[in-house]
């Protein structure tokens, strides 16, 4: 292959072009730093056969069109691909945010992101992968195949940067026709969707957690009583004994295989969580066969690893090693036997308790198989630990019986996971802002290779309202994964939880759902045999118009226009709807609602529709089926409907049926007929009801017999505007009559914080930051623009940035409500500032003025004061004894890059790491007026600049990947002449 390589190529080069060679198939290229490079990779675990990205194909290829340069500095192998200006990107896995991905930068490694913000830049799963859809409309994928940590920067205009561990295989897919094509060719390499099973594409209901079998039946019993849809029914951790993997609880979950029996039996099937920490125990089943087998991941000096996770002190399986995956595989299929339908691995980033990182050590060992890389420390291994659990509970589910298809859900996943499971968009918070952004998170997941995806409807953390429950179920209904979730302490966040204003709309969403599963069910036979997508962007309609690019409150489902407001006083009918060009034709369930998305369907298409029901176990092979059409402008339509039974492999032995249906427009007349057939499935006696839009979600309709020729009589010109007419009369008055979801902020009598109120927002050139008045007066989210960096991102009811009135943690002063002052706006010249005060008891108030400093824009100020206001005349004018204490919160994006360096006051240099753990410095031990928190891989430094004659102890704490830099004042009375003042302010910096 010489004619492929650059002749200037050799081992010691440091920069340049990477040498290439063509792989798979026609168009996709794999690029090296050089021909040593090359022999010397590493197997591909993201490749379903490493061999097919280690071997070259022969023949006549064209060459690539776009051709990486590589340079190698400190061990860090850096790649850059530049494409034509107008480029935009997508992709990258499990990402937060925008949609599309120009000016961001994220890190490929796997973490538990609980509560993760738009800035957030690791969340649980790795995906190295852009999409790059090219001003032309045609499209380029480009994958970094390496499971080391990968910074993925697009922070500049067209052009894709990837920086990981030397060296590493880049793989180029296209440029192809479409973005669709380019994800075919991917699935070529890292494999389709696993086949689900038809149930799991219902409603799937869980919490953090029913906490015993009582309440699951009394759960499923009033979703059968209320006629909500439901397919399953989630257990938690919590049905374990003291948080044991594969155990029961015996008081509250004492015979799992009679409450699966009885759930069975009212159509529902229940998946269980297992999560990697294994008790360290002896006398636990599972701990003493692991440590039998040897099969624990060891630390560096050959011992097995010890971690807290929820059962405390914890030992984790090596799933490189194929003999842990048999072990774990064998304890799944014994598992299965007590009437598990699925399995529900979490916490397997894997997370651990206690430690800054939120992981184990990098250092940690595993003794991998040699087809996955050999033995290696966990930084190589780290990224694909999930997809390694997934795949080692696939297998057993798959071996326990092989006429059932597992269903497995990971947390932690790799490109390629889609082989083995499904996913979730992790713990998500119960805001307008998520609910916003889970739409871009499941489409993503799907441009990156996995299809089968959605959020916690609701949100995972703090209490939905009314409106954004329903709202979030509306949209929710129509992503791929469907399930509601909450944590533990929350109020119950069940369909019917939220008034009957919400439950009608909850009711209405699922039984779309349902009418759609025969179209949800055919795009997943799709994805999975030919690895086409199930949900895309809008712009994948017309990837030349550049209008549809950065939409982010619309998607397809096949050729279903999906298009939804995530405004909380925006109806879907207040919207004006961007559409691709072509024909797009509304229509409805005669359900209406301004909380439900509005339908479209394309022009050319005709999809397949089933009845109402309340769980997929209800259909029946000769319910009728009916048809969409909606035909093109040459008076054509096509569509197809996947059926087998539902479950099981025959459909791998031609037990199935495939029918492709065509519509034509023929003087007045649309005939519908099959032209095409596969399988070996006998065709259900069943009517067929086809129903041709009109547009004003007008129809037209005919029965007859499915699989005989049907005639649709079409109105004339006249008798369509008629019927468009009346059929958008009858949409208004659905729309006006509906009863709407009240607006309601509090709920009252319910425990846990409420999050769906807005933040405030305060911007400038370089700072966007956001407080809630309501709890604490905090500051959740203080993100730097230029960088793109989010230096605190937090929960609204807990940490973020506080403050406090004592040298007691979290004393008076952080969970009080605090009254907006003043806000001053960006308007006549002006910066934005926000004066906040909040009553802290005994006369005394906290005032802060957050705000811009005109003469710097680089930085943003916080004045904070302890006041007395009505101190009484007994205490001789003066408080009680108080502190102001200065408590931020800040996320740790690279917990073992992050440091804190200063200068004391005696003129030392300090730099401060996580494992110093905590540090108090007082006196000429405290820095002199500023410190820094650097993370070394961002190449940035956060400035906290103080009065140091204010301050009098300043204290470091490293958390669970967080960091607190907390500054105090000197602990005394206050009078209404001798408050209590910090002055500080905040700067990002470069670093060398």
């Amino acid at each position: 292959m010489s004619e492929f390589e650059d002749a200037a190529a050799t081992s010691d080069v440091k920069s340049g072009n990477m040498v290439f060679e063509p792989i798979l198939e026609q168009g996709v290229f794999r690029f090296d730093c050089s021909v040593d490079d090359r022999n010397a990779a590493l197997p591909s675990i993201s490749f379903v056969n490493s061999k097919e990205r280690d071997t070259p194909i022969m023949g006549n290829h064209t060459l690539p069109l776009y051709t990486p340069t590589f340079e190698c500095v400190h061990g860090q192998q850096i790649v850059r691909i530049e494409l034509p200006i107008g480029t935009t990107f997508y992709g990258t896995g499990e990402v937060s945010g925008q949609l599309e991905r120009t000016g961001k930068r994220v890190f490929t490694w796997n973490t538990d992101a609980w509560g993760y913000g738009l800035g957030t830049t690791s969340l649980y799963q790795s995906h190295p992968w852009v999409l790059a859809v090219l001003p032309s409309g045609e499209a380029l994928g480009v994958l970094a195949d390496t499971t080391t940590r990968c910074e993925i920067d697009l922070r500049k205009e067209s052009t894709i940067k990837f920086i990981a561990l030397s060296s590493y295989p880049v793989i180029t897919f296209g440029p192809f026709t479409s973005p669709t094509d380019v994800l075919i060719s991917l699935s070529h390499a890292v494999g389709t969707v696993f086949m689900p099973p038809k149930w799991s594409l219902g409603y799937h209901q869980c919490r953090w957690s029913y906490d015993s079998d009582a309440r699951v039946c009394e759960i499923s019993r009033t979703f059968r009583e209320k006629g909500i849809p439901c397919d399953v029914i989630w257990m938690d951790i919590d049905y374990m004994d003291g948080f044991r993997c594969f155990t029961f609880d015996q008081e509250r979950f004492p015979d799992p295989k009679s409450l699966v029996e009885d759930l069975h039996l009212n159509g529902f099937k229940a998946i269980w969580m297992l999560d990697p920490g294994i008790k360290q125990e002896e006398g636990y089943f599972v701990y003493d066969s692991g440590s039998e087998k040897d099969i624990w991941i060891q630390t560096a000096n050959g011992k097995p690893f010890v971690g807290e996770v929820w059962p405390g002190p914890c030992v984790f399986p090596d799933f490189t090693q194929s003999k842990a995956r048999s072990w774990w595989a064998s304890l799944v299929k014994d598992f299965i036997s007590n009437g598990v339908d699925g399995i529900w691995n979490d916490m397997n980033e894997p997370a651990v308790f206690k430690v800054v990182t939120k992981t184990m050590p990098e250092s940690n060992v595993h003794r991998g198989d040699i087809e996955l890389g050999g033995c290696q420390n966990h930084s190589y291994y780290h990224n694909v630990y999930g997809m390694l659990m997934a795949r080692s509970t696939y297998e057993g589910m798959k071996s326990a019986n092989e006429n059932k298809r597992p269903f497995v859900l990971t947390r932690a996943g790799f490109i390629g996971s889609q082989r083995y499971a499904a996913t979730w968009t992790g713990d998500n918070l119960s805001t307008w802002e998520h609910l916003h952004m889970s739409i871009s998170m499941v489409l993503q997941l799907g441009l990156s290779g996995q299809p089968l995806s959605g959020p916690d409807i609701g949100g995972f953390a703090g209490n939905a309202t009314p409106k954004l429950f329903g709202r979030w179920m509306a949209i929710g209904a129509m992503f791929p994964f469907c399930r509601g979730h909450t944590e533990i302490s929350t109020i119950d966040h069940e369909p019917w939880s939220f008034g009957e204003e919400c439950e009608e709309v909850c009711r209405l969403a699922l039984k779309r759902r349902y009418h759609l599963l025969p179209h949800i069910y055919t795009l997943f036979y799709m994805a999975h045999t030919m690895g086409t997508p199930v949900t895309t962007p809008t712009m994948f309609a017309d990837p030349k118009d550049p209008r549809l690019r950065m939409h982010e409150n619309s998607f397809m489902l096949g050729p279903l226009l999906v298009y939804t407001s995530t405004i909380s006083d925006q109806g879907t009918d207040q919207q004006q709807h961007v559409l691709p060009k072509g024909i797009w034709l509304s229509f409805d369930f005669g359900d209406s609602h301004p909380d439900l998305p509005a339908l479209y369907l394309q022009g050319g298409s005709i999809i397949p529709m089933g009845p109402a029901i309340q769980h997929v176990g209800e259909a029946n092979p000769t319910d009728d089926l009916a048809l969409l059409v909606a035909l093109d402008e040459h008076g054509k339509a096509k569509g197809v409907h996947f059926e087998d039974d539902g479950d099981g492999y025959e459909f791998t032995r031609g037990g199935y049926l495939l029918t492709t249906y065509v519509a034509e427009l023929e003087s007045s007349v649309v005939t519908v007929r099959i032209s095409k057939t596969e399988g070996s499935l006998k065709r259900p006696k069943r009517r067929l009801h086809v129903q041709v839009l009109l547009g004003g979600f007008a129809m037209v309709d005919s029965w007859g017999t499915d699989g005989e020729i049907l005639q649709v009589m079409m109105p004339s010109e006249d008798e369509v505007s008629s019927l468009v007419f009346e059929s958008e009369k009858q949409y208004n008055i659905r729309m006006e009559s509906a009863k709407r979801i009240p607006e309601v902020e509090k709920i009252s009598g319910h425990k846990g914080s409420e999050l769906s109120r807005s933040p405030i927002e305060l911007k400038s050139a370089v700072w966007a930051l956001k407080v809630v008045p309501w709890i604490g007066g905090r500051i959740i989210s203080m993100e730097h623009l230029p960088s793109g960096t989010q230096w605190l991102h937090s929960r609204v009811d807990v940490n973020g940035y506080e403050e406090f009135s004592g040298t007691e943690y979290r004393s008076a002063g952080c969970s009080e409500q605090y009254a907006v002052i003043e806000k001053n706006l960006v308007q006549a010249g002006e910066r934005e500032s926000l004066m906040l005060e909040g009553d802290i008891g005994g006369g005394l108030f906290i005032e802060r003025l957050i705000s811009f400093p005109e003469d710097n824009s680089n930085i943003f100020r916080i004045d904070s004061s302890i006041v007395a206001r009505t101190v009484g005349a007994g205490s001789g004018g003066f408080s009680r004894l108080v502190c102001l204490r200065v408590h931020p919160m800040f996320t740790l994006l690279h917990p073992t890059e992050s440091y804190v360096l200063f200068t004391s006051v005696d003129g030392s240099k300090h730099e401060v790491r996580p494992e110093s753990g905590e540090k108090v410095l007082e006196g000429d031990h405290r820095p002199n007026g500023e410190w820094m928190l650097v993370d070394r891989c961002l190449g940035l430094g956060l400035v906290n600049r103080f009065n140091l004659s204010k301050v009098y102890k300043c204290f470091i704490h490293w958390g669970h990947g967080t960091l607190n830099l907390e500054l105090w004042s000197e602990n005394r009375p206050v009078s209404k002449q001798s408050p209590l003042r910090i002055s500080h302010e905040y700067e990002v910096r470069g670093i060398s």
